[in-house]
């Protein structure tokens, strides 16, 4: 599998959508790798992680997120899901459970209700390793538009976090002290 093969089935090469997924993917990707370094002796399959981390986002472009050149008429919450029936779509379906799963820390059915949240009434948290080091990468990185580059610091990821509960921080928290 070549996950750029996959991307420039969805994407054009010459997009602005094409360059963030495809930066985003990498930068994921090379940080999801050295934290899957530090736990060999869990024995993650880092071929998955590798090309599940460069396609976890592979739905944008269905979501209406002009900042990032992709212009469907989908919420972007929803990029998960949709990455997932892609995914799903192209006969990969570990990496469809990465694309619904890596959305904030995981979404629970009790968040999808208690926030009215336009998505499958199904818990979508991380449960495999590997889903858990990608979306534990994930965070450190932001799609804005803007070619920034920068990895977030656990502090600031904890900033954006506490907004959504005390238990998104704990459930993050967990992640640093395993992969740290």
């Amino acid at each position: 599998m070549n996950p750029v093969d996959i991307v420039s089935r969805f994407y054009a090469p010459d997009s602005k959508s094409y360059q963030i997924l495809m930066e985003h993917g990498r930068q994921v990707a090379v940080k999801a790798l050295a934290v899957a370094a530090g736990v060999t002796h869990l024995h993650p399959d880092l071929k998955f992680i590798e090309s599940a981390a460069w396609l976890h986002d592979i739905g944008i472009y269905l979501t209406n997120s002009p900042v990032l050149d992709c212009h469907g008429s989908e919420p972007y919450i929803r990029h998960g899901v949709l990455g997932r029936e892609i995914m799903d779509a192209q006969g990969y379906p570990r990496h469809g459970l990465v694309c619904e799963r890596h959305v904030g820390v995981g979404i629970s059915v009790e968040d999808i209700r208690r926030f009215s949240l336009p998505l499958p009434e199904r818990d979508m948290l991380p449960m495999t390793l590997e889903e858990q080091v990608i979306c534990y990468a994930d965070k450190f990185f932001s799609k804005n538009g803007s070619g920034s580059s920068r990895e977030k610091s656990v502090a600031e990821i904890i900033e954006s976090l506490s907004g959504y509960g005390a238990d998104k921080v704990e459930r993050f928290m967990g992640w640093v002290q395993l992969f740290r």
